[in-house]
């Protein structure tokens, strides 16, 4: 069998935290922040995790990391 082709894109976006999670990036922090809280954007900072719906096909798009 050959080995699978990791997705470039998506290794530079997602990590894995200690416990196997994938954490990631919140969207909607690069433009059009006048209109968003000081709040709002200050938790956009904070990374996320991918939910479990998704787990599964981030995994066959970054199958070693």
């Amino acid at each position: 069998m050959p080995k699978i082709k990791t997705l470039k894109g998506a290794a530079k976006r997602f990590r894995v935290t200690g416990t196997g999670k994938l954490r990631r990036n919140k969207a909607s922090k690069s433009h059009l922040l006048t209109g968003k809280s000081r709040k709002r954007k200050r938790n956009l900072r904070q990374p996320g995790l991918v939910s479990k719906a998704d787990t599964a096909r981030m995994e066959r798009l970054i199958p070693y990391l």
